[in-house]
């Protein structure tokens, strides 16, 4: 007898949950550092005040879990979706390193380059996913775009601290 398959609703509170909770492990990290080592840098111009990282990341968690969510919805046969789940777990860990390497490390340049190859990941991410369902892959475009703006933001904590 096969299992009956989980609703999108639920597939949907599901990976938003994840999404969440992994994003909390990143907010771990960098909670300590913001009074300390990060309040001590010099910072890029335009850099936003650090009680907006919270909402925007919580939303933007919250989109992508349901982009996941949509392509896993999808029947296994589909053209492109093993394809589309595998980039997605892809830049998801580049996600997930980045914020022990700037955090916790404080490796700004070692933190660029990861954020470039997250960028270059949530371009073939989005294209991917977009192939199975084109409202999941424009679920992740305010993602691409806040990670445009954080290696922006990255790059000018790197050069303007370099040592």
């Amino acid at each position: 007898m096969r299992p009956t398959p989980l609703p999108l609703w639920l597939k949907v509170v599901l990976c938003i949950v994840g999404m969440e909770l992994l994003g909390g492990l990143g907010a771990f990290v960098t909670t300590s550092q913001i009074p300390g080592w990060y309040a001590g840098l010099v910072s890029p111009p335009g850099t936003p005040p650090n009680w907006l990282f919270g909402p925007v990341w919580t939303v933007l968690y919250a989109m992508m879990g349901i982009a996941f969510a949509i392509v896993w919805n999808r029947p296994i046969e589909t053209a492109g979706r093993s394809c589309a789940m595998r980039w997605f777990g892809l830049q998801l860990l580049l996600n997930l390193i980045w914020t022990p390497v700037f955090f916790g490390l404080h490796q700004l340049a070692a933190a660029l380059v990861i954020i470039v190859m997250l960028i270059a990941a949530i371009l073939f991410t989005i294209r991917a996913i977009g192939r199975v369902s084109k409202p999941a892959g424009w679920l992740l475009a305010p993602y691409l775009i806040w990670v445009t703006y954080a290696t922006y933001l990255n790059a000018g904590y790197a050069y303007l601290n370099r040592d």
